[in-house]
């Protein structure tokens, strides 16, 4: 796309992790065709595609909250296969929640959220000056949450009743990590990954 406002990139051995800010959604979402919008999120229909611009006009940030995100991109076939970022970042509390996804099933199983979760989890604390980084999830969602112990991250409680879930409320497991324990694990996590600031890919 055309005079996009050009994005730090994480390049880690099969992926690109492009950042998403405010900035480039609002040049998205004012000066792109739909077909570049739901090419650059990686939207599959035009029920994706309605449900971004209705965020969008509705509000994604706040004087009080913003995000920062990564859509993760393959390195071979240059496809974007998913996102990995910060949500509610409560800015002046040094505190977001990350969430992540990949798009496709046939992703899945390969490793590429634990390839992605760890430098993005490094801009958060060294970059993004967070003090506290929290996750949630559904209980029953094994692997998101032994990925997020992979990284550290402990059990705080269970949030009741606190997500719809086809039209259904669903209990979340809150998990979180703070600086100190960032610091003291780091150099085990064996990150490789190089940033270019800012690149275009």
């Amino acid at each position: 796309m055309k005079n996009t406002p050009q994005p730090i990139v994480l390049e880690t051995e099969r992926l690109y992790l492009s950042e998403y800010t405010p900035a480039i959604c609002n040049h998205l979402f004012t000066a792109c065709t739909d077909e570049e919008i739901k090419a650059y999120l990686g939207l599959k229909n035009a029920e994706e595609l309605a449900d971004e611009k209705d965020k969008f006009r509705k509000g994604l940030t706040t004087y009080f909250h913003s995000f920062k995100n990564f859509r993760i991109l393959e390195k071979a076939t240059g496809a974007m296969i998913g996102r990995c970022g910060f949500h509610t970042w409560i800015v002046s509390h040094r505190r977001a929640e990350v969430g992540y996804t990949l798009l496709d099933d046939a992703h899945k199983r390969k490793g590429y959220m634990t390839e992605a979760l760890g430098p993005v989890l490094a801009f958060g604390f060294e970059q993004m000056d967070l003090r506290r980084i929290e996750a949630l999830a559904a209980d029953y969602n094994t692997p998101s949450i032994k990925l997020l112990e992979r990284y550290g991250f402990k059990l705080e409680g269970v949030i009741r009743e606190h997500y719809v879930v086809d039209g259904v409320n669903e209990d979340s497991v809150l998990l979180s990590i703070i600086r100190p324990e960032y610091d003291q694990l780091k150099k085990s996590w064996n990150l490789n990954y190089k940033q270019r600031n800012p690149a275009k890919v």
